[in-house]
């Protein structure tokens, strides 16, 4: 084998079955392997932010990792973005970048760069094999990197004639540890706080909003009347009929400081403790209420969702949880608005759904009308960054090609990552992409709001910073450039017949939905 062989065939042995990629010179070799492995299916974006974020929507889905394949350090910038996301998701990703050869680096050719340093800011680590023996070596370290709980991204920077030369093997997978337990006194200390008869907090994240979990913290919320909340952003949650549907916490500290009022304990399980998004005048970044008690049932990374389950059954041994019953909104008429269009999309609503949330703004009403609504996923866009919702939708399809995907996506996000639609119909993905399109950075005007009082501001809706309008951007044109059905639709018996007739169909469609920004 050739180092490319070695690397690609290591990964494959290991598990890694899909590698997302926009390639360039230096990786040549590694898209030629592909045919010498043909395990490994490649898929490719025009765009490095649509590799890296397929790359998270696959393992969020899929619970393995994918692999990136990227050009030179240019390439890695140009997805980092998205790999921020990835990492604050704690989604499993093996980055692999191609360099210059390791004999070229020595004249600074015009692509060369510190690629190591741009992939350090993953907090993950780097390798990059020297020759071809090493390259199965530091794939299966890689590996077994990025599958540590609660996992990570790592980096195998690829030199070209490491890729091109022989003496290359594939490599054993090594095996990853588990999710460290929770020890019993931890627990118990925990259960202690839930018996105080003191108003307690539970917030959970992680792997901990799935079934067991959501269960388990919905038996402790019966037994001892504890407020439970998921956190903000969650990689993967599921929802729906059966389930227990606990309120996220919201956006602004004044909002969460609403939530945990008069909380004693504030009780943490696979998440952190709530921080304010941003920072804002005469507010708090610590969004423990004043007084309360943190307590950490499980950190990120340990097996939160068997502690949350052992301190139920130390707590509410003989308590069932509360969970939503079968329920859907009446289909609206009428000209869209901020609540009815949410009411369309949990009308109809197919079993299964893997629905994509980056509606920022626009989807303040999202969690209330789905909770009824058959069971499905929900993947959100967890790092802040935007730009990571069509991607995700790439990735979520490929792993769940069965599974029906519905992107919410809002206009503004849609146009870091358009070129995600041509990967969607090049691979032909099932997938339901609703644009909100407000003509508007709606979030920034609302933003605007909490920082009205200060000297120099002015009316954010006359703001052309805030405003795109000028000129509109013609969605339906857009997907109808990559090949993409489309249509707009600016009621809510349109959005109805729209949505309605994309699930029915093979492959990729595009819903443009025009709402009202939001107050």
């Amino acid at each position: 084998m050739n180092g490319a062989e070695a690397l690609l065939r290591t990964l494959v042995d290991g598990g890694v079955e899909v590698l997302f990629t926009n390639p360039g010179t230096t990786e040549l070799h590694l898209v030629g392997a592909l045919e010498s492995v043909p395990e490994m299916r490649g898929v490719l974006a025009l765009f490095e932010g649509v590799v890296s974020g397929a790359a998270d929507g696959y393992a969020r889905i899929a619970g393995k990792p994918a692999a990136t394949l990227l050009h030179l350090g240019p390439g890695l910038a140009y997805g980092l973005t998205n790999l921020h996301n990835s990492r604050r998701a704690n989604s499993p990703v093996v980055n692999i970048v191609g360099d210059h050869a390791t004999f070229h680096t020595a004249f600074d050719p015009p692509l060369n760069s510190d690629i190591a340093a741009l992939a350090g800011w993953l907090r993950g680590p780097v390798r990059r094999p020297e020759d071809a023996a090493g390259a199965g070596p530091d794939a299966a370290a890689a590996l077994a990197a990025v599958l540590e709980p609660p996992g990570h991204i790592a980096t195998v920077i690829m030199p070209a004639d490491v890729s091109w030369s022989d003496g290359g093997a594939a490599s054993a997978p090594v095996r990853p540890r588990p999710a460290p337990a929770v020890d019993q006194e931890a627990i118990t200390k925990v259960a202690e706080a839930l018996r105080s008869g003191e108003t307690t907090a539970l917030v959970i994240g992680g792997t901990t909003l799935r079934e067991a979990g959501l269960l388990a913290a919905g038996r402790i919320a019966a037994a001892t009347g504890a407020r439970v909340f998921q956190e903000l952003y969650s990689n993967r949650v599921e929802r729906g009929a059966g389930l227990p549907a606990f309120p996220r916490l919201g956006f602004y500290p004044d909002q969460v400081l609403d939530q945990l009022h008069g909380a004693r304990h504030v009780i943490v399980a696979g998440t952190k403790a709530p921080v304010s998004f941003f920072a804002y005048p005469d507010q708090p970044s610590l969004l423990v209420p004043e007084g309360a008690q943190t307590h950490v049932l499980a950190e990120v990374g340990q097996d939160a969702v068997t502690a949350l389950v052992r301190l139920a059954d130390l707590v509410a041994p003989d308590t069932a949880a509360q969970v939503t019953e079968p329920h859907r909104p009446a289909l609206p008429t009428g000209a869209l608005t901020l609540k009815n269009w949410v009411d369309v999309i949990a009308a109809l609503l197919p079993e299964r759904a893997i629905i994509i949330d980056e509606s920022v703004s626009s989807g303040i009403a999202l969690a209330t009308a789905t909770a009824g609504a058959p069971r499905h996923d929900v993947l959100m866009q967890t790092g802040g960054a935007m730009g990571d919702g069509l991607p995700l939708a790439v990735g979520a399809a490929v792993a769940a090609p069965d599974r029906p995907v519905v992107a919410l996506v809002a206009d503004g996000c849609v146009m870091y990552t358009a070129t995600a639609l041509w990967t969607q119909v090049r691979e032909q993905l099932n997938i339901t992409n609703v644009i909100l399109n407000n003509h508007a950075y709606a979030i920034l005007r609302q933003e605007w709001g909490y920082f009205s009082n200060r000297p120099g501001l002015a009316d954010p809706d006359s703001n052309p910073m805030f405003d795109l309008t000028n000129p509109q951007i013609d969605f339906v044109g857009l997907a109808n450039a990559f090949g993409m059905p489309a249509t707009r639709a600016t009621t809510a018996d349109q959005l109805a017949e729209q949505f309605s007739d994309a699930l029915t169909r093979t492959g990729p469609h595009l819903i443009d939905a025009t709402i009202p920004p939001a107050a």
